[in-house]
């Protein structure tokens, strides 16, 4: 039988993610550089299918070789492809050099970079830089993604916007901002969070037939795209029919100091959404009366000291703390008691801060910063955590234990013992206020229901990316709350999310 970590990963084998650089060595060679072109010229075909000008952009390396192919196959098509040679040529002998020859000698030629060239395309390639990437791009390289950017024309990119760092999202200076990315053989997970979700448009993957024994030598891929369906599938089962409220947990969601109540009424519905048993909340008795009056099926105590803290604390499965907590005394001293209390904790909002304030690592705990928390845990500048989220997240986890979920422009999920989890969902519509509260909420829900650790925090981020892709998709990202998530829970917890009204 799978132990809970193996069938964590097991669900979303076909879509591990990898280190750019890590399998160059197995996937080299001019066949494979005719079956990326051609996958790319398939593509700009069916994405652009009225384009006819095509402006190609090549470097010397390989990922040059692969717009050399795209633009020898554009040409035999009989599209017009003006070709600037941007960095460089090939070096002789190598498969870009094949690449190069085969163009020209189809009557291809190259020319030197010009605006002009650029603007009056219907289409511009990227094939300038591919993975590798170290240090800024500088010279004719930087100048030729600033005339790309300044085109104004739709931008294909070949393998990985140039620009990027394929390993880490980052973009350490002139970035190539495209329309839509192919990326080849493996799925880069640089590609999946930081700068990458603002440069790489549409995401499209083709393995270019490339046995899986060929990639397995280079061994473990550090990175796995999670998958709602998958995920929903092997954690969440249908409930047998003679299931009762106590089969499902009791989460207890601790903070909304004065002020704040609407926090902790944010997670408390998510959790009931999420399908705990039973949800309390622990907070200023000033803010009861309106949650009871909102919500009823919470109970809702007020609470100003650990003494009346205490007996809500001994039914609760789980405590997700940090809505609205504050770090004055009300929140040192409820988190104090939470740490005491032995229970397992989501931690989130203030009660992060707190843990920055005095750091220390158990094991029973899912901690959930976004980058500026982040930052504060681990003693450095948000920039820093931002540039690699990946250095970031294991280092949170090692430094703290437990999971670490690091939210964001693709969100994180760390055990430090298996591959990282990435959430391919979400958008820019949740950049406001009390998401993170529903996120406390729902993975508090999972964790309580009996999920592991490591599945309800993955699982969890997945629903919630995903609930506010549904409600965007048909009312817009930009005015999106987090309350507009909850309705949608349900329907993707159950699996009836295909056509369903989610919320609109």
């Amino acid at each position: 039988m799978l132990s809970s970590i193996e069938k964590l990963y097991s669900v979303a084998q076909s879509r591990v993610i990898d280190s750019a650089a890590a399998r160059q060595p197995a996937c080299s060679g001019t066949a494979l550089m005719e079956r990326a072109g051609a996958a790319a010229f398939a593509l700009l075909r069916a994405r652009w299918p009225t384009a006819q000008r095509l402006a190609v952009l090549c470097g010397a390396g390989n990922n040059g070789g692969d717009g050399y192919v795209l633009a020898r196959l554009a040409r035999l098509a009989g599209l017009p492809v003006r070709l600037a040679a941007a960095a460089g040529l090939p070096r002789s002998g190598s498969a870009a050099d094949a690449a190069r020859q085969w163009f020209l000698s189809c009557g291809g030629t190259e020319e030197s970079l010009s605006a002009a060239a650029l603007t009056q395309a219907d289409v511009v390639v990227d094939a300038l830089l591919g993975t590798g990437l170290d240090r800024p791009p500088g010279g004719p390289m930087a100048d030729a993604i600033a005339a790309i950017n300044a085109s104004g024309r739709p931008v294909l990119a070949l393998d990985v916007p140039s620009g990027l760092d394929a390993d880490t999202g980052r973009a350490p200076g002139a970035l190539v901002q495209a329309e839509a990315t192919i990326s080849f053989v493996v799925r880069k997970h640089g590609l999946y969070t930081g700068a990458a979700r603002d440069c790489c448009g549409q995401m499209v993957f083709d393995d270019l037939g490339v046995p899986a024994l060929a990639l397995d030598a280079a061994g473990e891929a550090p990175a796995v795209l999670l998958d709602l369906p998958r995920l929903r599938a092997g954690f969440l089962p249908p409930r047998r029919r003679g299931a009762h409220k106590g089969d499902f947990g009791h989460v207890l969601i601790v903070g909304g100091d004065h002020g704040y109540g609407g926090a902790v009424r944010l997670a408390g519905e998510a959790a009931a959404r999420g399908g705990a048993g039973l949800t309390s909340v622990a907070t200023r008795p000033a803010h009861v009366p309106a949650l009871i009056a909102g919500r009823p099926e919470l109970m809702a105590r007020g609470v100003d000291t650990v003494a009346e803290l205490a007996p809500l604390l001994a039914r609760a499965s789980v405590v997700a703390i940090g809505p609205g907590l504050g770090q004055g005394d009300f929140g040192r001293a409820l988190f104090g008691a939470a740490l005491d209390s032995g229970l397992p904790l989501v931690v989130d909002a203030d009660a992060l801060n707190l843990l920055a304030a005095a750091p220390e690592q158990r094991a029973d705990w899912i901690l959930t910063p976004h980058p500026g928390e982040a930052a504060r845990l681990l003693g450095i500048a948000t920039a820093q955590v931002e540039a690699d989220r990946y250095a970031a997240v294991r280092a949170l986890q090692a430094r703290y234990g437990g999971v670490v979920l690091l939210k964001g422009a693709g969100t994180l999920v760390c055990d430090g013992q298996t591959p990282i989890g990435v959430v391919p969902y979400g958008n820019p519509g949740m950049a406001s206020g009390g998401m993170g509260d529903v996120l406390t909420g729902l993975v508090g829900a999972l964790w309580a229901q009996g999920l592991p650790a490591l599945a309800a925090a993955a699982l969890g981020a997945c629903l919630h990316g995903a609930a506010a892709d549904a409600v965007a998709a048909r009312r817009g990202e930009r005015g999106l709350l987090a309350g507009d998530l909850l309705d949608a829970l349900p329907h993707l917890l159950n699996g009836t999310d295909d056509g369903a009204d989610l919320g609109a």
